[in-house]
C-alpha cells in the first residue's frame, strides 16, 4: 500500500460521483415525499421532505472540501522556545537567605 495521493483528476472525479450520488438520492427523497403527501399520509412526509431539505447542503459542502492537507503527521503541540528559568528552591547564599530580586524587598 502507497501513502501516495490520487491523482488531481481522480479526486475531481470522485468527489463529482459523490455529488451526483447525493443528489440522486435527494431526487428520490422528493419524489417519495411527494407521493406520500398526495396519498395523505400524514407527517410521515417529514422524513424524506427533511432527506429533500438537507442533503443539498452536505453534498455541496462534500464535493467542495477539495483535496486532503498532505501533512500526514498529525496534530504538533506549539513548544515556545523560550530561555531557561532558574527557580531557587532552598538557601543559596552562605548566609542561609535567599537572594533578593533587585528593587524588591524581602520583608
Amino acid at each position: 500500500m502507497t501513502q501516495a495521493q490520487r491523482s488531481r483528476s481522480d479526486d475531481i472525479n470522485f468527489r463529482q460521483r459523490r455529488y451526483l450520488l447525493m443528489m440522486g438520492i435527494r431526487a428520490v427523497c422528493f419524489v417519495i415525499a411527494v407521493v406520500m403527501f398526495v396519498n395523505h399520509l400524514g407527517w410521515l412526509v417529514v422524513i424524506p421532505a427533511v432527506g429533500a431539505i438537507f442533503i443539498p447542503y452536505f453534498a455541496v459542502v462534500l464535493a467542495n472540501g477539495g483535496r486532503e492537507p498532505g501533512n500526514t503527521r498529525g496534530f504538533m503541540e506549539y513548544q515556545p522556545n523560550l530561555p531557561a528559568t532558574r527557580d531557587p528552591v532552598g538557601p543559596s547564599s552562605e548566609n542561609g537567605h535567599r537572594p533578593t530580586r533587585p528593587g524588591g524587598s524581602d520583608n
